[in-house]
């Protein structure tokens, strides 16, 4: 197992995620003998940092996770879990909630937790005065029931600067969407090196976008055989997967790497992945950024910015082309998140259709249209106001 070094600990690179934990077909329930499996494969092999959220699997990722670690010694493994800021709509008792999650996982302290999903949408949550979230989970640090803090971040670039800026020597460690298919859709290379710049661990979320790059269109695939059998195919076993991690493994101060497994092959790959580290050739890497760039579907937008200053009404173009091209991509719910932080007279639909941009843009991109197209995969969704809905339900049960 590789592992890295983060204060005075020794991580797994390779971090549990419990997002997606496999579920009995009859009963719709998780199904916790594979669970149990798959951590006792993953601890057997070296593995000892596993992540949840309060609100993973409606609520149940907690419970499953703290039912197969509760057959191993508490000081034998790293629990990770995350604040629902995001998903509220009111004030509540946070601390409360804060508890209910270390009751579900059977813990009187998280060795890693995290404010979930800081975006321009929810950072006014988070950073509320009524809503009071960061002073009281910083007044869990203090207690000793959190041992380092951090946030998972799904914005731009500019909003990563800011926030840490804003609360710098608050947080330990952030966790990023990272790949090398956003390490340029996202300009998550921007914002590896923003986290560096603070001093910061880099933990990694989404190492195969959603298992997109798990599993990749067969023309695309077949590059990285090809290349496999041209050097003599003695490692057959090289999955569409291990090429992501291997990725991520090349950068020096990313100390986890999140990956949400639901089967044992899944756990078995990575595992071969882990074991040590193998460096990607320059021909490996060539080909891993050319299939990135066939992935994108979206716009060659520099963020020049030529676009703004003539703008009759003001628009962020260049954020909005990064939502466009987010979209293109796969229609998430984080660039509409992105949106929503907007305020109504600067999302996509608020463009006139003037023109003015397009004579600006080096690349001579038809903004107008994009935006329109834009606004209309907005209207369209996925929503998050149509999950918060679920998740405030959950938070008022298990507060009352």
């Amino acid at each position: 197992m590789i592992y890295r070094m983060f204060k005075d600990l020794k991580l797994s690179q390779l971090g549990f995620g419990c997002m997606r934990f496999a579920s009995d077909p009859e009963t719709g329930e998780i199904d916790q003998a594979k669970v149990n499996a798959m951590f006792d494969l993953a601890i057997r092999e070296g593995v000892n940092y596993f992540d949840t959220a309060y609100p993973y699997l409606g609520g149940k990722s907690e419970l499953a996770m703290a039912e197969a670690l509760s057959r191993y010694p508490r000081e034998s493994y790293y629990i990770a879990d995350k604040f629902p800021g995001h998903s509220l709509t009111a004030p509540i008792d946070n601390i409360a909630l804060f508890n209910v999650s270390l009751r579900k996982c059977r813990t009187d302290y998280f060795d890693f937790y995290l404010f979930h999903n800081i975006t321009e949408w929810s950072e006014k949550y988070y950073e509320s005065k009524e809503y009071h979230i960061i002073p009281d989970i910083l007044r869990m640090k203090e207690e000793g029931k959190i041992r380092h803090l951090g946030f998972s971040f799904h914005g731009g670039p500019d909003l990563l600067e800011d926030f840490l800026t804003r609360h710098e020597g608050q947080f330990d460690f952030v966790q990023i969407q990272l790949n090398y298919l956003d390490w340029t859709l996202q300009d998550a290379k921007r914002k590896y090196e923003t986290i560096l710049s603070h001093g910061l661990g880099v933990w990694v979320m989404e190492p195969c976008r959603g298992g997109k790059l798990a599993v990749l269109p067969e023309k695309e695939s077949a590059k990285l055989k090809d290349l496999q059998q041209r050097n003599g195919g003695h490692e057959p076993w090289l999955s569409d997967a291990s090429y992501s991690f291997r990725f991520l493994q090349e950068l020096p101060e990313v100390k986890v790497i999140l990956s949400g497994m639901n089967e044992l092959f899944q756990v078995e790959d990575n595992l071969r992945t882990f074991r040590e580290e193998k460096p990607l050739s320059t021909e490996e890497r060539d080909i891993l950024m050319d299939i990135a760039e066939n992935l994108k579907q979206g716009v060659p937008c520099t963020a020049c910015r030529y676009c703004c200053d003539g703008c009759p009404v003001g628009l962020d173009i260049p954020y909005l082309l990064e939502c466009y091209n987010d979209y293109k991509f796969d229609s998430s719910i984080t660039p509409s998140m992105r949106i929503d932080g907007l305020a109504e007279e600067k999302r996509p639909a608020a463009c006139i259709g003037c023109g003015q941009c397009t004579h600006a843009c080096p690349q001579k991109i038809d903004v107008p249209s994009a935006l329109s197209e834009l606004a209309e995969m907005y209207e369209k969704g996925p929503h998050w106001s149509e999950q918060v809905s679920k998740r405030v339900k959950l938070i008022q049960e298990d507060l009352r």
